[in-house]
């Protein structure tokens, strides 16, 4: 019996060294990162951070040892209102410039299930960087039917942050310091 488990553990790190991850490409016009957060107890108000890219070491025998590195521009965020807009890239709250970016970039992944982990990764943004842990789904891996058959990945996330972790803590609490930032992606396999 100890012989037949020492076999499969064998096989089984014969393979793992054999499999490695694959790289994967974010689909830009297909990935977005959405928060929202409630003003005043009266309503809740969305955003979105757009134009972004990053790739994602994907190794789908064994997503723990996958990696995902993102980046966006701070000032991509669209919120639907102009003043709003101009008012996060005041010195009020980001004090953002052109170049300014949001980086994630993953630390580890553990998985929760057939299709799901945690990945804790370190997000930087106004110059302060703290670990955060996103709750992901994996929606899909397959062939893309409008690129060639090209293998394509797609992800949802979730996480809560603390605005005021990263320094943009103007008008809390009366404005909520806890966003709720909702994260859905594409990746297309590197050629």
């Amino acid at each position: 019996m100890k012989s037949t488990l020492f076999a499969a553990a064998l096989a089984l790190s014969a393979t793992a060294a054999i499999a490695a991850p694959e790289k994967y490409v974010l689909d830009p016009s297909h990935s977005q990162v959405i928060f929202n957060y409630n003003h005043l107890g009266y309503s809740t108000t969305y955003g979105m951070f757009s134009g972004f890219e990053g790739e994602i070491m994907f190794d789908q025998e064994d997503p723990a040892n996958s990696s995902v590195s993102v980046s966006m521009p701070v000032m991509s965020m669209f919120t639907g209102w102009e003043k709003r807009e101009a008012h996060f890239m005041s010195e009020d709250f980001f004090g953002a410039a052109e170049g300014d970016m949001v980086t994630f970039t993953s630390t580890s992944i553990e998985v929760t299930g057939d299709d799901t982990a945690k990945i804790t990764g370190d997000l930087s943004m106004n110059d302060i960087t703290k670990s955060v842990v996103l709750d992901a789904k994996l929606n899909q891996v397959q062939a893309h039917p409008m690129k060639d058959g090209q293998p394509w990945a797609g992800f949802d996330a979730t996480t809560t942050l603390k605005r005021s972790d990263f320094g943009v803590d103007k008008f809390a609490p009366f404005v909520s310091d806890e966003i709720q930032v909702m994260i859905s992606i594409e990746a297309g396999k590197a050629e």
